[in-house]
């Protein structure tokens, strides 16, 4: 993605096309189960109103997480993002839910299923719109680092493949004239949302407790790191120790120390300390660095045992 299609394609406005989506696809799917009386695309329109409120609150919170530090919050609002993804997975889980008990009915009392040509067209139109959407979110979301635009993303996959199950087995009933095979569908569609819920869930939990950078971003910065203070340094005039990152919705944040000699002027300890923390940012994008400087006799203790609190 070029940096005018990344501009141009900010979360905010994919999550606003996302709430139109959703309403277009709602109105094509009900209207698919309307004319069908289809359990499986019941559950398939119950699923796009998930998405539809998914999408209006992740647009509410993206907008909540772009806002500026303030004085309640220096860190920023970005954290924002991660309520928005673990919002979705419950609301995932609820239509699930939904669907195993109107399909469970459904099930011990099979209905058959009218005009199927039309309820099929309806729900690949309406699938084939999600599914392109969501490549373009997916994309989107890689740039921007955004969980909020990815989860939703992940819905919008989630409901393609729902649609393909249910097109399978509608078609399946209409060949086969099992009719219980359309509320067995439904079931398992609802299964396979359920699992994505509850990583969705997962996903959210891990960045409200400060998860860890990625690996291959931490090699970049170790990389980066390696090119002021060389491994093969045999007189180790500059090293670093006590690493640690985390990252928070789009942001990310690292935090180490720096030893070099102790002879050596404030002036000049800022000078490279800047050195470090401007090819750290330009090495890893969305980086804010914190590096506290100690001479190279002098080490931290933040890992000696403490008392229990």
């Amino acid at each position: 993605m070029t940096p005018a299609h990344a501009r141009l394609l900010t979360p905010r406005r994919l999550l606003m096309a996302s709430v139109v989506m959703a309403i277009v696809t709602i109105t094509l799917k009900t209207g698919a189960w309307y004319i069908t009386d289809s359990v499986g695309l019941l559950s398939d329109a119950m699923e796009s109103l998930v998405n539809l409120a998914s999408a209006i609150f992740g647009l509410v919170m993206v907008t909540i997480a772009a806002r500026p530090a303030d004085e309640s919050h220096p860190y920023g609002h970005h954290k924002a993002e991660y309520f928005s993804s673990g919002f979705e997975g419950i609301l995932i889980i609820a239509a699930a839910l939904g669907i195993i008990w109107v399909a469970g009915h459904r099930l011990f009392d099979p209905q058959p299923i009218e005009q199927v040509g039309w309820g099929l067209a309806l729900s690949v139109v309406s699938s084939a719109l999600n599914g392109l959407l969501a490549w373009v979110m997916f994309r989107a979301a890689r740039e921007h680092r955004s969980i909020a635009l990815e989860a939703d993303a992940k819905h919008l996959v989630t409901d393609v493949w729902t649609s393909v199950g249910v097109v399978l087995g509608i078609t399946l009933v209409h060949f086969t004239g099992w009719l219980w095979l359309d509320p067995v569908v439904a079931m398992g569609v609802a299964a396979n949302i359920m699992r994505e819920g509850f990583h969705l869930l997962w996903r959210s939990s891990q960045g409200l407790m400060d998860e860890a950078l990625e690996p291959e971003v931490m090699a970049t910065i170790q990389q980066t790191l390696e090119g002021f203070a060389p491994a093969n340094n045999e007189f180790n005039i500059i090293r670093f120790d006590h690493l640690s990152t985390r990252k928070a919705g789009q942001r990310r944040f690292v935090d180490l120390h720096m030893h070099m000699p102790a002879e050596w002027s404030l002036g000049r300890a800022a000078a490279v300390r800047g050195d470090v923390e401007k090819a750290l940012m330009l090495a890893v994008p969305g980086l804010r660095a914190t590096i506290q400087l100690l001479p190279s006799d002098v080490e931290a203790h933040l890992d000696d045992p403490r008392d229990p609190a």
